[in-house]
């Protein structure tokens, strides 16, 4: 018997090393409003999500969910991760008109050069600047498109005065400040989810739309256009939106330290940069797509956007009075704003 029960602790000894040992697993819901065709679902999320599948030796999973399959509206998504709705999302956060006045410096009238130096210069805006707006979720990244322009079903604008001006046009707006923008410029504004506009368009609802390149293939916008008005390239972009790829905070601290870690080393400013040099180079093969279609394009000269500026110069000063009224000083965020793309856009 002391002979069998030797043996038997022996063995025992030698087997508990070789048991397997079950590190935590998790999978993670990404959801967002676009289809699987457009550049944040393929060239973004699924490349993030592949790499912290590799990162973590297949310890780190995604199910994403495109095109709003989780359910709600794309004004939503925020909520949905601040909520546990969904673990991840990437959304548009101008959807939420006036929630986040502060990160609204990005999308103020020629204010970004391109999308890349520009989704820097917004990671470290809000590090720095605005860090109270997204605290109830972990931000991962933020990014901006290309420069937006004008895609229109029954003319070209080349002006601002009439009669080639927006004056009389039905024009869809991303955003609270885009719609501001158009009404300043003579517009009238039609603020609708970019998923709705080639539906808007085809019926008549509204004559044009504001957009970047890059979205367009997608959701078929060139089809149901029949002109692009660019601005002058040499110039800051008339428009751009603002993207966040927020966590639900309480899935984030629920992760063990070495998952925080690959999360972590797969967000912040390089996603952000990326997301937006992503976009840069999406723009030249969209509007491939868009000449092919045999959609003529015009582009704003710079002299003539002098006078676009000076028509919108008042946007600034009713977005430095608002957010004044929330204890904040407007001017120096958009110098911290403008410093930063400088700084970026030299690199």
């Amino acid at each position: 018997m002391k002979r069998l029960l030797a043996t038997v602790t022996v063995f025992l000894a030698c087997a508990v090393p070789l048991a397997p040992t079950f590190a935590q697993e998790v999978t993670l819901k990404v959801h967002h409003f676009l289809p699987t065709t457009s550049t944040a679902h393929a060239r973004i999320l699924t490349p993030w999500c592949e790499r912290l599948a590799k990162d973590s030796a297949g310890r780190i999973k995604c199910q994403i969910y495109p095109a709003m399959q989780l359910g709600g509206t794309p004004a939503q998504l925020f909520d949905q991760a601040k909520d546990g709705v969904a673990d991840v999302v990437w959304t548009l956060l101008g959807y939420s008109a006036g929630r986040f006045p502060l990160i609204e410096v990005f999308e103020l009238p020629f204010m970004m050069t391109t999308a890349e130096a520009t989704s820097r210069a917004v990671w470290d805006y809000v590090r720095q600047h605005d860090p109270a707006e997204f605290g109830n979720v972990k931000p991962l990244a933020f990014h901006v498109h290309e420069p937006g322009h004008f895609f229109l079903a029954k003319r070209p604008v080349t002006q601002l005065a009439d009669p080639n001006g927006l004056r009389g046009l039905k024009i869809r707006a991303p955003t609270r400040i885009a719609s501001k923008m158009l009404a300043a410029l003579g517009a009238t504004p039609v603020g609708m989810p970019v998923p709705q506009v080639a539906d808007a368009l085809s019926k008549g609802v509204i004559d044009g739309a504001l957009l970047p390149y890059e979205v367009v293939p997608s959701i078929k916008v060139h089809e149901v256009t029949r002109y692009v008005s660019e601005t002058d390239a040499r110039q800051p972009g008339l428009y751009t939106s603002v993207f966040m790829i927020a966590m639900n905070k309480a899935k984030y601290d629920a992760l063990p330290a070495d998952l925080k870690k690959i999360v972590d080393a797969n967000s912040g400013i390089e996603l952000s940069a990326t997301a937006g040099r992503l976009y840069d180079e999406a723009a030249p093969v969209s509007k491939k797509a868009v000449l092919e279609r045999g959609n003529a394009i015009n582009v704003i000269p710079a002299d003539e956007l002098e006078k676009w500026k000076t028509a919108t110069d008042s946007i600034d000063d009713e977005w430095v009075a608002e957010v004044g009224k929330r204890g904040h000083d407007g001017r120096k965020l958009i110098e911290a704003a403008k410093a930063l793309i400088a700084k970026y856009s030299r690199k």
